[in-house]
């Protein structure tokens, strides 16, 4: 749980490049790779990570300008960054500016009960890292490109 707000910035300016890392592994023609048929596929994986942080943040209780987050999983893997990119600069900024330490330690409704503001954040950050380790299964899987985002990756070495 983030009791001050720099902290999230922090954590979330680092999850936020190594998520972009991951998501510009992507090529247009492996969008549609599962790990097995009717299967989370690498391109929904992508466009969850960019338009789940716009109901995270709501949840926050500060709101984040991205309606093309609702439309259908693009097509090319480029719109997925690019869309990701400007979220993950709108959470920053709003929360940044409309939150304070303070508000992190209150507790809002969502997730069926009572959470506290900053462990939403945490959350937000969490749940992005185990998409982000499923899509770095499967961009092996596709034969594509694994970015060191935790450490090094065999194509590192």
């Amino acid at each position: 749980m983030y009791r001050i707000v720099k902290d999230f910035v922090n954590d979330w300016d680092h999850a936020a490049k190594g998520t972009i890392a991951v998501l510009e592994s992507l090529t247009d023609d492996k969008l549609n790779q599962a790990i097995v048929e009717g299967h989370s596929t690498l391109g929904w994986l992508g466009w969850h990570l960019a338009a789940s942080p716009v109901f995270f943040s709501g949840l926050v209780g500060v709101e984040v300008d991205a309606p093309e987050t609702q439309n259908a999983t693009p097509e090319k893997a480029s719109e997925i960054v690019e869309v990701y990119k400007k979220v993950t600069t709108l959470v920053k900024e709003q929360v940044e500016q409309n939150v304070t330490d303070e508000m992190l330690e209150e507790e809002v409704d969502a997730m069926g009960g009572s959470v506290a503001r900053g462990a939403l954040l945490r959350t937000l950050i969490d749940h992005q890292t185990h998409h982000r380790g499923q899509m770095t299964v499967l961009l092996r899987q596709a034969g594509l490109r694994v970015p060191g985002v935790m450490g090094p990756t065999k194509e590192d070495r």
